[in-house]
């Protein structure tokens, strides 16, 4: 054989294998579309943005739509029961809540739990906020909750002005609750 013929052969198999693996590559990529009720092109919600508005089902049986609470300054609380820093945090929005009461709007939104683990979590731990039930965490992933507990705290004109990831005390979810009441 010549050497045209041997290297012809070569370029054969080269391009062969890279149609191949190429295949390979797009053929084992994750679905890259969206959940229902999640537009992937909308912006991120920020700290000087509107917040997205939502419609969730209630630990009572009713209805949160956030939209319905323009006018009043907003604290959506994202956690889950299982949350450790959650469930350190949730008697202090309680205690807010009750201060705050007819003023600031808490909603406190369960990420993806059974129904019945929360209403024994609530009961137990003695809330009265609004229990937004967040069963496939699509609100959750549309306000880039990436891990548990993230607060927005919204003013009265439905504009984030913070956002704390992780757990607060009274005293920081005190000054972030008076930033929306200015």
């Amino acid at each position: 054989m010549n050497r045209w013929t041997i290297m012809n052969r070569w370029t054969i198999v080269f391009i062969l294998l890279l149609f191949l693996g190429s295949g390979w590559v797009w053929w084992t990529q994750p679905e890259t579309s969206a959940p229902a009720g999640v537009d992937l092109l909308a912006p991120q919600p920020a700290i000087g943005r509107p917040a997205p508005d939502f419609t969730l089902p209630t630990l009572d049986g009713g209805e949160f739509r956030l939209s319905d609470y323009r006018g009043k300054p907003v604290v959506l609380n994202f956690w889950a029961t299982w949350c450790g820093p959650c469930q350190r945090e949730l008697p202090a929005i309680q205690r807010a809540a009750e201060h705050y009461d007819g003023l600031v709007v808490f909603a406190a939104i369960d990420q993806a739990e059974p129904i019945e683990r929360v209403q024994r979590f609530v009961e137990e731990a003695g809330l009265t906020v609004i229990v937004p039930l967040d069963g496939e965490q699509l609100v959750g992933e549309r306000y880039g909750v990436r891990g548990l507990p993230t607060t927005y705290f919204i003013d009265e004109t439905g504009i984030i002005r913070s956002i704390w990831m992780g757990e607060m005390n009274s005293i920081v979810l005190a000054e972030q609750i008076a930033s929306i009441l200015r």
